[in-house]
């Protein structure tokens, strides 16, 4: 298959941070087997964001594991959409579904989950996790597995 560049706007270009939350920067490309289910997993272990109330840091790993379809997302511009989160202001379960609502629209994946290792404030450690599974399909079953069956 043949990856055309000029289709890629953030793969091979010099890095411009967003100041704000920007879903807009998220490309994708087509997946090159999509005769196969295969899983794809980016984690993020330097992951911030700011909370809603106090404004304060809060550090995180996130996991985004995902059974791609058609498309697919391309790894920079998701470096630099999950980089917009750095002066955003959002509670940890709002992150954590944003980003997967935001990847289930750019790509409409067969199956995607995605979870929230953020770092102890206060004394606490919150793990948010969200999934989803297409419609209709094996993947909307393997969504609700993997969901009942969480950690």
């Amino acid at each position: 298959m043949d990856r055309k560049k000029d289709e890629l706007q953030a793969l091979g270009t010099k890095v411009k941070y967003s100041e704000n939350y920007a879903p807009e920067v998220l490309e994708t490309f087509e997946n090159a087997h999509k005769d196969n289910d295969y899983w794809v997993r980016f984690n993020c272990p330097e992951f911030t964001t700011l909370c809603p109330i106090t404004g304060q840091p809060d550090f995180a790993e996130i996991r985004i594991c995902y059974v791609p379809d058609v498309r697919m997302v391309e790894s920079k511009s998701l470096k630099l959409y999950l980089f917009s989160f750095r002066s955003h202001g959002d509670f940890h379960e709002d992150v954590v579904n944003t980003i997967m609502k935001d990847l289930i629209k750019l790509m409409d994946p067969k199956y995607i989950e995605v979870t929230g290792f953020f770092t102890p404030r206060g004394g606490i450690s919150i793990y948010p996790y969200a999934n989803y599974g297409r419609p209709g399909t094996k993947w909307e079953k393997l969504a609700e597995q993997r969901f009942f069956s969480h950690e």
